[in-house]
């Protein structure tokens, strides 16, 4: 299948891309085949077919209801498609289950929009969340009595700049520091992708591009792909360098970020709100 974006500037500019001329090639980290799913009797996303690569940054973009958040989570694992199949780094996940789709999970780190943390715990301890695929239970438990590995969780946090909320209650926190908790939980699993739900949803303008310029920092450094659930046009365009439109559960335009037209953006809204 021929795909459908180009490499873009480097960095620092936001809108950039670290794929390499290598990853052209590469066989794709996800791939959807004919992907439908179904709430009940609620149709969310239908036949949906999608490659994402190596490398890339892609926004997807929709008003609510659109199917946004579902299709993060049938590429993560958390749900199996209705119908159709869905392919996460080499591996039909419908055909996986227990420790092989773990495996296969802890290479895709999830920020969700509600960012899952545990509001009475300090700090610390969300951020070694990131370590549960690896840890066995009685190390995962010894951590919350004595926190393990504080040198790594450290430096994740000094990496989304609040290095001294190491031990500060979670609860303490603004939006914006709990949304760069959750970006270092991520970053303490290493994984090779991250999906982003909305990461900014909560956040006025100046943090929502605070918190997505840091991700597509991070992604760039570590060499990882980036796959973000977006509402507002302005940060897809400038973050990503390609833009998937989803309207109703289907893909609506997909395509490099700089030639999506403002026609098609106001199309896919159109109606939906």
């Amino acid at each position: 299948m021929t795909r459908r974006h180009r490499a873009g500037r480097s960095h620092p500019e936001p809108a950039t891309t670290n794929a390499t001329a290598d990853s052209k090639s590469a066989l794709p980290l996800f791939e959807l085949r004919q992907v439908s799913h179904r709430f009940g009797h609620h149709l969310v996303l239908d036949r949906l077919n999608l490659q994402i690569y190596p490398g890339e940054r892609v926004a997807i973009v929709g008003a609510s209801g659109a199917g946004k958040s579902t299709l993060l989570r049938l590429l993560n694992g958390t749900l199996t498609p209705s119908e159709g199949d869905v392919w996460a780094l080499g591996q039909n996940l419908g055909r996986l289950s227990g420790a092989r789709l773990r495996r296969v999970q802890r290479q895709i780190g999830t920020i969700y929009q509600q960012f899952h943390l545990v509001d009475s715990l300090a700090v610390i301890h969300n951020v070694n969340a990131g370590q549960l695929g690896r840890w066995p239970i009685w190390r995962a438990v010894l951590s919350l009595l004595v926190p393990q590995q504080v040198e790594t969780a450290a430096q994740a946090l000094q990496r989304v700049g609040i290095p001294e909320k190491l031990y500060a209650r979670t609860d303490q926190l603004s939006g914006g520091q709990q949304q760069r908790v959750a970006i270092a939980r991520v970053l303490v699993q290493d994984p090779l992708v991250i999906l982003a739900d909305e990461p900014v949803a909560s956040l006025d303008p100046e943090r929502s591009h605070e918190v997505m310029a840091l991700l597509c920092e991070l992604v760039q450094e570590g060499g990882k792909t980036l796959v973000v659930t977006l509402h507002l046009e302005e940060l897809a365009r400038r973050y990503c360098d390609r833009i998937v439109g989803l309207k109703a559960g289907r893909i609506h335009f997909d395509g490099p970020a700089d030639t999506i037209t403002p026609e098609q953006m106001a199309n896919l809204y159109r109606g939906q709100e």
